[in-house]
């Protein structure tokens, strides 16, 4: 028993350094959001942060992939770019965790940071949203329509841009969905998904 009390002490110490890394990556970007800071909202030291992650750079990298695999894993392929808009057009504070892409722009200047998103987010979107299109070059739809979502993101939430900050996020998400089903013939334009 006593085994299995650390163990779940061990899984909710990671989910709490995990959750404060999402909340300062998205609200301060990886070069302003310190390791002590991290390790003070997650209430641990930051011997136990390293311990856990190794560095600042494979926490971000976490941080990044595991708010993206959620949205992965929470539905049918169809719905994929119906479910980042809604998480990306959704109106509350940029500083949630559930603001991972904010945190990939924020940080994209930083080379591990760039990597995340490539690597981590954009490989596995582009896998799934090519299966919506018919052809050899699913990949390379896929990857425009996931460009043109960051673009979105970029102006709407880093640079806060008008018309498109004050957009009403049902009608950004339809216009986009309507239009990214020109590349990608499969995809699912209800929204907000199911």
């Amino acid at each position: 028993m006593a085994g299995d009390q650390r163990k779940r002490d061990a899984g909710a110490t990671r989910a709490a350094i995990l959750g404060a890394a999402q909340e300062l990556f998205a609200e301060r970007g990886f070069e302003r959001a310190t390791v002590r800071d991290i390790a003070g909202r997650a209430g641990v030291n930051q011997a136990l942060l390293f311990r856990y992650f190794g560095s600042k750079d494979e926490l971000f990298r976490s941080a990044i992939a595991d708010r993206g695999r959620q949205v992965l894993q929470e539905g049918e392929a169809g719905g994929l770019l119906a479910r980042l808009l809604a998480r990306m057009l959704e109106p509350t504070d940029a500083a949630m965790p559930g603001h991972w892409l904010q945190a990939a722009l924020r940080s994209s200047g930083h080379d591990e940071g760039a990597a995340a998103i490539r690597q981590e987010l954009g490989d596995e979107y582009v896998r799934e949203l090519a299966t919506l299109a018919d052809g050899p070059d699913g990949e390379l739809r896929a990857d425009l329509v996931l460009a043109w979502l960051l673009g979105i993101a970029l102006i709407r939430s880093v640079h806060q841009r008008e018309p498109l900050a004050g957009a009403d996020p049902a009608d950004v998400a339809r216009h986009v969905l309507r239009a990214a089903r020109v590349l990608l013939p499969d995809l699912d334009t209800n929204f907000p998904p199911a």
